[in-house]
């Protein structure tokens, strides 16, 4: 049975720690929320916006993505998009900027979303959009990307690696460019912000960040649930 129905059916246990009584316990919902800041990737690739996480990619934040994402727990949506609106509103208190909020959902492969049944990013997405207007930010889901082609798994691959796999991987959606090239005017008074669930190596958010360039939009910031602690391959170094 797909865990979002046991989530309606049986008394619910939290993803990140197996207590009974909510999807997501207080303490784990804390953990979610922790500390939003700049964590940007070491090197981060040429291209790559400002790069906000609200918190590290282990423990109970890694276990709460994992059983949203690969697992069906929809019911996760409401706290992972807490996370992405603090980051946004926290970068934005930061200088970053006191306009309108695009929230552009980086998107998952094709094959990824037949096989998991939603799209998770575009979810969580939302769902933070509709978290800052509540909060009196004006904010839009903005689904302006896709996937040109299809790419390899990314697991076990080095930067290097990952910047040859999704190289030109993403373009802006037919009919979207449009929305990209108002005057410039309205394009100065929106800030686009690229979300995701994880930053690694930070390959994924600029290849994105390219695709918008390509299509006249500059995304000011990439915002992410999470950031993985990495350790450095020997082919990663001087940016190899």
């Amino acid at each position: 049975m797909p865990p979002a129905l046991l989530d309606l059916i049986l008394p619910p246990r939290c993803a990140g720690c197996g207590a009974p009584g909510a999807p997501a316990c207080p303490a784990c919902t804390a953990e979610l929320l922790r500390e939003p800041a700049p964590r940007p990737p070491d090197p981060p690739p040429p291209g790559l916006p400002d790069c906000w996480s609200a918190t590290a990619y282990d423990g109970a934040a890694r276990r709460m993505i994992l059983a949203f994402k690969e697992r069906g727990r929809t019911a996760l949506v409401p706290v992972l998009a807490a996370s992405v609106s603090a980051c946004v509103a926290a970068w934005a208190a930061g200088g970053g900027a006191d306009r309108e909020v695009w929230l552009v959902p980086v998107p998952s492969a094709r094959a990824a979303s037949r096989r998991r049944g939603h799209e998770p990013v575009r979810a969580v997405a939302a769902a933070a959009a509709r978290e800052l207007r509540r909060r009196g930010r004006p904010a839009a889901l903005a689904p302006l990307l896709r996937q040109s082609r299809r790419v390899a798994d990314q697991a076990g691959l080095g930067s290097a690696e990952r910047a040859v796999n999704l190289s030109g991987a993403f373009e802006v959606v037919p009919g979207s460019a449009a929305r990209l090239r108002p005057s410039r005017r309205d394009l100065e008074a929106v800030a686009v912000v690229l979300v995701d669930d994880v930053v690694t190596t930070g390959t994924t958010l600029a290849e994105a960040a390219r695709a918008l360039r390509a299509a006249g939009a500059e995304a000011s910031a990439a915002v992410t649930v999470a950031a993985t602690r990495r350790r450095r391959r020997i082919g990663d170094y001087h940016g190899q």
